[in-house]
């Protein structure tokens, strides 16, 4: 099991083997290069991020589920201070566009919601996906790296936006 890693932290090892036996992927962890990613938003728009600016990018299980709308509007709380500390917000589960399009319009997100309905994005980070969906986890990338993640069992849906704006605030924002 993988604990929480600290933005403080980020000189520990940068790979951790997880997912179930015989099919380990290796996460990515804090001193990692961040991967070279595209994915479309909820509005079919093509997005690729290149992680040099602070960045939070949040994976989550499935769209219309308790833990995940909880999650959501959690971090569309926070959206301005993130967006006031120059932090871009992405959210990404194994969800379609269309599917990422409704969960966005219902719950009123100004963020963009990654579809990766192939898994793609999240193997990129790591993730197993070999249920058809991710687990919950959060990545902090800046300056093409990853800086640090949030582990699912520590990290409640709810509140757990404004942990992670505490966190890169403090890092990333002068004056905290």
């Amino acid at each position: 099991m993988v604990v929480q890693i600290t933005l403080a932290g980020h000189a520990a090892a940068t790979q951790r083997r997880v997912g179930v036996p015989g099919q380990h992927r290796i996460m990515l962890e804090p001193g990692a290069p961040a991967p070279d990613i595209s994915a479309q938003n909820q509005f079919g728009e093509t997005v690729s991020p290149d992680f040099d600016a602070p960045t939070v990018l949040y994976f989550y299980p499935e769209d219309f589920t308790g833990g995940c709308t909880i999650e959501a509007r959690d971090f569309q709380e926070q959206l301005p201070q993130f967006r006031e500390g120059g932090i871009t917000v992405y959210g990404v589960s194994m969800d379609d566009v269309a599917t990422h399009d409704e969960f966005a319009e219902e719950e009123g997100l100004l963020y963009d919601l990654l579809a990766d309905p192939d898994g793609t994005v999240a193997e990129a980070f790591g993730l197993d996906t070999s249920g058809g969906r991710t687990d919950r986890r959060t990545f902090v990338l800046a300056d093409g790296e990853i800086k640090s993640v949030y582990d699912p069992d520590i990290s409640d849906p709810d509140g757990h936006a404004e942990a992670v704006l505490r966190d890169v605030r403090n890092e990333f924002v002068q004056g905290g």
